[in-house]
């Protein structure tokens, strides 16, 4: 198992690398939209290739931290209803969410995306507007995105394993919503 677990952590410390730097591109995004949006209504003036540029800025930056995000137990559920479990039953409840769709919707999704990725690469696809960005790259970004969500998802199943084995402490929340909501749904005190 600890081997298994130094696997873990080496998925961990690589996708919350990429998940990291590639958030940044959010704020990059904004700074070239004002900049465009400036340039265009102060000197009439405006390239395609740069709004597309925001579009793969805001791609990178939605696909590329997706594992970084379920890493970092930020990903949607259902916290109100989650809270009311007991340990066990949520553990059972990640372990088949892992289990049966998350790992088989990441491998069917980088198995039908490598050979759109791949078509467009060897036709050197273009973007339709004119001035327009080549669309390859990006379409490449979808198979690897979600190869990168996929080992995240073994992380997480071997993580929970070895919580429900007793070979790791569950890990406490760093901050975000999930404490916040999960006392909201605990019944007040008088």
């Amino acid at each position: 198992m600890q081997a298994l677990l130094s696997l873990s952590r080496a998925i961990d410390a690589l996708n919350t690398w990429i998940g990291r730097t590639v958030a940044w591109l959010i704020v990059l995004a904004a700074v070239i939209s004002a900049g465009n949006a400036i340039i265009r209504k102060l000197f009439d003036t405006s390239s395609n290739a740069w709004l597309e540029l925001q579009w793969w800025m805001f791609a990178i930056a939605f696909l590329l931290a997706a594992p970084w995000t379920l890493k970092d137990n930020e990903h949607i559920r259902i916290d109100i209803v989650s809270a009311r479990l007991s340990q066990r039953t949520r553990n059972i409840i990640e372990l088949i969410g892992h289990v049966f769709f998350l790992l088989p919707a990441a491998a069917l999704i980088i198995y039908t995306s490598w050979n759109y990725a791949a078509i467009s690469w060897m036709q050197n696809e273009q973007s339709k507007d004119a001035g327009g960005l080549p669309q390859w790259p990006i379409k490449w970004l979808i198979p690897l995105a979600f190869a990168l969500l996929f080992a995240q998802g073994l992380s997480e199943l071997i993580k929970r394993i070895a919580i429900m084995r007793g070979d790791m402490e569950e890990p406490k929340p760093k901050g975000g919503y999930h404490e916040a909501v999960t006392s909201a749904a605990e019944p007040l005190k008088p």
